[in-house]
C-alpha cells in the first residue's frame, strides 16, 4: 500500500479521535491509538516504541477515569448515585432525543437534575450542585482526553515533517 495514503489514514483516525474525544459517538483515544499504530507499523517510520507504550498506558488510564472522575465529582458536589444512574440515562436519551451538536451533554446535566430530584424532591439546590459536579467531571475527563488525542496526532505530525 502507498506510504502516502497510509499516512492519510492514519491522520483521518487521529483527527476523528480527537473529535470522538468530545462527542460520546465516536471512541476517541481508542480510534486515535488506533492511527498512531496504524502510523508505526504500517510506514517505515522511526518512530519510537515508548511513543506506543506511553500512548497505550495513557489511554488505558483514560478508560478508567471516565469513569471515576465524574463519579469523584458528583459526590465531592454532594451528588448521590440516583444522580450518577441519571447522567448515563439523560447522556444516551440526549444523544438521540436532543437534536442538537451537544444534545448528549444537555441529556446528562438534565438526567443529574432529574436522578437527584427523584432522590430529594425537597432539595432541588443539591440537584443543582450535583449537576455542577457533573459539568466539572466532564470538562476533567474530556481535557485529558483531548489532550493526549492532540499529543498523538503531533508526535505523528512531527515525525511526518
Amino acid at each position: 500500500m502507498d506510504h502516502g495514503l497510509i499516512t492519510l489514514v492514519c491522520f483521518i483516525l487521529l483527527i476523528l479521535g480527537m473529535a470522538g474525544t468530545i462527542l460520546p459517538i465516536l471512541p476517541g483515544l481508542l480510534m486515535s491509538l488506533c492511527g498512531l499504530l496504524i502510523y508505526k507499523f504500517g510506514t517505515e517510520s522511526e518512530l519510537s516504541m515508548v511513543y506506543i507504550w506511553i500512548f497505550s498506558a495513557l489511554t488505558l488510564l483514560s478508560i478508567v477515569l471516565n469513569y471515576v472522575i465524574p463519579a469523584k465529582t458528583n459526590r465531592r458536589y454532594g451528588g448521590t448515585r440516583w444522580g450518577s444512574i441519571g447522567s448515563v440515562i439523560g447522556t444516551f436519551a440526549g444523544m438521540f432525543f436532543i437534536p442538537l451538536p451537544f444534545g448528549f451533554l444537555i441529556g446528562m446535566f438534565l438526567g443529574v437534575f432529574a436522578g437527584e430530584l427523584l432522590h430529594d424532591s425537597k432539595d432541588p439546590k443539591k440537584a443543582f450542585n450535583s449537576m455542577k459536579g457533573a459539568f466539572v467531571g466532564f470538562i476533567f475527563g474530556t481535557g485529558f482526553n483531548f489532550l493526549v488525542g492532540l499529543a498523538m496526532f503531533l508526535v505523528v505530525l512531527f515525525d511526518v515533517i
